[in-house]
């Protein structure tokens, strides 16, 4: 969880635990008018655990403050949003392997992955040298700890899902991807290799967009979906996890008009051994 959503939740509990003593209730008091457990009282107002909006209307009124719900429920409008949107800065504090960990949990409660990625290639399909490379170049960059060895045991290990009966897997990668280096070009050469021989495998589909075709919506940056839940978009700065229906359904529609756009099997073949060869001396 990450710490501005945390302190977030604690101001929430404090100004809960402000209303209940204004109202001259103990925790057990409040408990009973709201035909709670105490237990629950405690965890709210001890920023454990998420009130609901129900939740705030009943303990506003309870404590005859019903002039405050508006405040309590902006408060925990601010909640959902510090949840949404988590910072790189606050989420790589100790380097990489702590996020490549989550990733792998969300890989393995999820049944159907589909992803776009612009200028690299998938996580889920990069080799070990070149997840190094991305790992390396990224902990510079943002001035981390180089936690490159762990990160990429996490992201090789998250890769067993691709043999796992049960799932799938469904991306689209922009041609440009093929050809922006991050590593040597013997790292990139295996790795456009690996991608070359995962295309056709059972439960995996990989479309390149190539340069210059006509497309209904251009690709500004990547995102992930899991299944009809979750939607995680990287920025520069921070990662959104988008889950309302809304914001589920917009995403289909991009990487459904984007796939409209790819080439898939020999086709798309033929595009990755472009790329390779590119990086063969003359």
């Amino acid at each position: 969880m990450s710490t501005d959503f945390q302190t977030a939740r604690e101001a929430l509990g404090a100004r809960l635990r402000e209303l209940r003593t204004e109202a001259g209730l103990d925790g057990k008091d409040l408990a009973a008018k709201l035909g709670w457990q105490t237990s629950k009282v405690s965890r709210l107002q001890n920023g454990k655990q998420t009130p609901s909006r129900d939740d705030l209307t009943a303990w506003a009124q309870s404590c005859g403050q019903g002039d405050t719900e508006a405040e309590l429920q902006g408060l925990r409008a601010g909640l959902e949003m510090k949840q949404r949107h988590r910072s790189w800065r606050r989420q790589l504090a100790d380097g990489h392997r702590g996020r490549q960990e989550i990733a792998v949990r969300q890989t393995e409660k999820t049944t159907m992955i589909r992803g776009l990625e612009v200028s690299r290639i998938p996580g889920l399909f990069q080799t070990p040298e070149y997840a190094r490379a991305i790992f390396e170049i990224n902990a510079d960059f943002r001035g981390i700890p180089a936690t490159t060895e762990a990160a990429v045991a996490a992201r090789i290990r998250r890769q067993e899902a691709l043999y796992d009966p049960e799932k799938s897997f469904r991306f689209l990668v922009c041609e440009a991807a093929l050809y922006h280096r991050a590593c040597p070009a013997d790292v990139m050469a295996e790795q456009l290799d690996r991608l070359y021989t995962l295309i056709g495998q059972r439960r995996i589909e990989i479309g390149i967009i190539p340069f210059g075709t006509q497309l209904r919506r251009t690709a500004p940056h990547g995102f992930w979906i899991y299944d009809r839940r979750l939607v995680i978009v990287e920025t520069i700065s921070e990662e959104l996890w988008l889950t309302g229906d809304d914001d589920l359904a917009l995403y289909e529609r991009a990487w459904e008009w984007l796939a409209e756009a790819a080439e898939y099997g020999s086709q798309a073949r033929r595009l990755i051994g472009r790329a390779r060869a590119s990086l063969d001396p003359l």
